[in-house]
């Protein structure tokens, strides 16, 4: 079978969710089909890159990415518009005309619009069924229902309401779209009733190159694997340097806390300065960190998705302390697979529990990496994935026949 992926991230590095999903997918394909890549970039491609990408799929097109930086006053004047106003602003000739033309050439049995940013230059692509991977709403959703002032409010329920009616028109030209959880999949369901097919697929982590020997933990290392630059990592990191980290510094003085990713000195000082957290920056392979860390703590009160992060640790053996948004959509027991923790209070007193208690630690450890085998492995996922995209194709040779 051959498959148009229209892509909003370039997939390598791999050093990002997004990134890490597409990156995985695509392989999955590969192995089963031929695979036709347009892909936006965020930063120069090298064509080291463009021909490692070229051992996954067939052909490749890079386009790069046009930024949308509001103007004063825009966001709000294009409520009353249909589409929304990054949609209008980051809309790409180039990458439109590079999918028309790869589409002529290849003439795919399907189009895969990863993510929403690539969705509008699927319909570019007729007589052919489309399936849009990663439809994420949850977070507008959550923007709008946590404000408390009411413009506030009001202004995020406009633009909730104004993005549901975007993705309902839009999904009536998709044959089947994927979320990541089941939280996803019910939002989904309330904005587009009429949408049979949306099937969840959960994010996952890549269990094989995990299982390696990467050295023995070490004792008061706690680890958050997130850029700062996006604003869900920032609170996280805020609310636990200032209302977690104190109580546990209290009792274990020597334990340290490392951030990675990204982090900006203006952003870094907008944090509470205190002695124990380090910055580590953007490291090209964060596992070995990870590995070696005590445990991940993942403080997080905002975003959608389901976190890889989490995934990521637990495959490699370090066990998780983490608020409920944390391992949101996520098949996860407390207690069981990770410890989930609602106050800052909590979250303080399980992660001294797994400080203290190695042989606690050591089953949480044992436990959360037999759930991600069972439930998360990226290759279990990419054949699930790989059914699916035949199902659609089949019941669409049907419809065309009957």
């Amino acid at each position: 079978m051959r498959i148009l992926a229209l892509t909003s991230w370039w997939p390598e590095p791999a050093n990002n969710g997004s990134r890490l999903r597409i990156a995985n997918l695509l392989r999955a394909l590969a192995r089963n089909h031929e695979v036709h890549l347009v892909s936006f970039r965020q930063e120069a491609v090298t064509a080291q890159q463009i021909q490692r990408m070229l051992r996954v799929c067939a052909s490749v097109d890079v386009v790069p990415q046009r930024v949308w930086r509001p103007r004063p006053g825009e966001q709000i004047a294009s409520l009353w518009r249909s589409e929304p106003a990054s949609v209008r602003a980051t809309w790409s000739p180039e990458f439109a005309a590079r999918v028309s033309e790869r589409a002529m050439d290849v003439r795919p049995d399907i189009v895969v619009a990863f993510q929403i940013n690539t969705a509008p230059y699927a319909l570019h692509v007729a007589r052919v069924p489309r399936l849009l991977e990663e439809l994420e709403v949850g977070n507008i959703h959550t923007q709008y229902i946590q404000q408390t002032s009411t413009p506030r409010r009001l202004r995020a329920w406009l633009t909730w309401r104004k993005h549901a009616a975007y993705v309902q028109n839009l999904l009536r030209h998709f044959d089947a779209c994927t979320v990541v959880s089941e939280n996803e999949q019910r939002l989904v369901r309330q904005i587009a009733p009429e949408m049979q097919a949306i099937h969840v697929l959960p994010n996952g982590a890549d269990v094989r190159s995990c299982a390696k020997d990467w050295g023995q933990p070490e004792p008061d290392t706690l680890i958050y694997p997130g850029a700062l630059t996006y604003d869900a990592n920032f609170d996280a990191v805020k609310y636990f340097i200032s209302e977690i980290f104190p109580r546990v510094r209290n009792m274990r003085p020597g334990i340290r806390f490392v951030v990675t990713g990204a982090a900006p000195p203006e952003l870094r000082s907008a944090l509470p300065q205190m002695e124990g957290v380090h910055f580590a920056g953007y490291v090209d392979d964060v596992r070995p960190l990870i590995a070696r860390s005590w445990c991940e703590v993942v403080p997080l009160r905002q975003g959608g998705g389901t976190r890889l992060k989490v995934l990521e640790a637990l495959a490699l053996g370090t066990p998780v302390v983490s608020t409920p948004k944390g391992v949101e959509g996520l098949d996860l027991e407390h207690n069981v697979h990770v410890l989930i923790a609602q106050t800052a209070g909590e979250f303080a007193d399980a992660t001294l529990n797994l400080l203290e208690r190695p042989d606690v630690r050591a089953r949480l450890a044992a436990e959360g990496r037999r759930r991600v085998v069972e439930r998360y492995d990226w290759r279990v996922i990419g054949e699930q994935f790989n059914a699916l995209l035949d199902h659609v194709v089949e019941r669409s040779q049907i419809a065309v026949c009957s």
